[in-house]
């Protein structure tokens, strides 16, 4: 191990120490860490977007950091070590590329996705509290809505569950917008969040296209954030002028509250 890894270990059991660390590092746990974790990780995505190799280099760091974290906790609790970690990943990658380590021939790109999910498979098998080996299983309920939504159209589609070209998916997107908005229409609350969440599945659905992935990611993000500057002063504007005056509403209730007025 290199002696800045093993320093940032020293580090964070330093800032973890009952007497002498840091009082917010000590009193956190697992569940009060994810959210700087999964934070981090967005970071890194951010600053690669952005071509920035100096920012994804202390990106980086932070989201080591958090890595380094969570196994000192573990370690505490008498669970594993960081060293237990790095073995792992190791062991995992190596098994999952017998083409490079072992002797098995290695296959086209499509070949080699194919083996990749079959490992992966069979290490969900293996895992305890495993309940089925159907294409669905596995995937993390904790991931944000349409991430998980979007990993389940992969998995399904591995299965042939797709359409065969955008026009299927615009077809379904179609349906589902006009039962979403005959729910909005009917006002039951219920109809609405699952008509809802209906129409985003399967605009999730339609990103696993090429020509849909950027656009569902990216592009809406994009133009609102460059053109909230401009946009905001404008919509501010219309908005207060429909605004009643203060004072006149006041005055029109000056008698509901307090003494009446003669």
């Amino acid at each position: 191990m290199s002696a800045s890894l093993e320093r940032l270990i020293e580090i964070i059991a330093r800032l973890r120490d009952p007497e002498k660390g840091c009082p917010w590092d000590r009193e956190q746990t697992f569940e009060t860490v994810v959210p700087y974790t999964i934070e981090e990780a967005y970071e890194v995505e951010d600053v690669i977007q952005q071509g920035d190799m100096p920012g994804l280099c202390e990106e980086l760091g932070d989201l080591l950091f958090q890595v380094v974290f969570h196994a000192r906790m573990a370690e505490e609790a008498g669970e594993f070590v960081f060293d237990d970690v790095v073995c792992a990943i190791n062991d995992k990658m190596v098994r999952r590329h017998p083409h490079v380590f072992a002797e098995e021939k290695p296959g086209d790109r499509h070949q080699q996705r194919q083996a990749w999910e079959g490992h992966k498979s069979q290490e969900r098998k293996k895992k305890a509290g495993y309940i089925g080996s159907g294409a669905l299983h596995g995937v993390a309920t904790a991931l944000p809505a349409l991430m998980r939504a979007e990993k389940l159209q992969k998995r399904a589609a591995r299965t042939g569950f797709d359409w065969p070209d955008i026009a299927g998916a615009s077809q379904k997107i179609d349906e589902e917008l006009a039962e979403c908005q005959s729910a909005l229409q009917g006002g039951v609350k219920q109809d609405i969040d699952e008509e809802i969440g209906d129409l985003l599945f399967s605009c999730s659905a339609a990103s696993i296209l090429p020509a849909m992935q950027t656009w569902m990611q990216r592009v809406p993000c994009g133009r609102l954030t460059a053109s909230f500057p401009a946009v905001s002063p404008t919509w501010r504007a219309g908005l207060e002028s429909r605004r009643k005056p203060f004072g006149s509403f006041q005055r029109r209730n000056s008698t509901s509250c307090g003494k009446k007025q003669n």
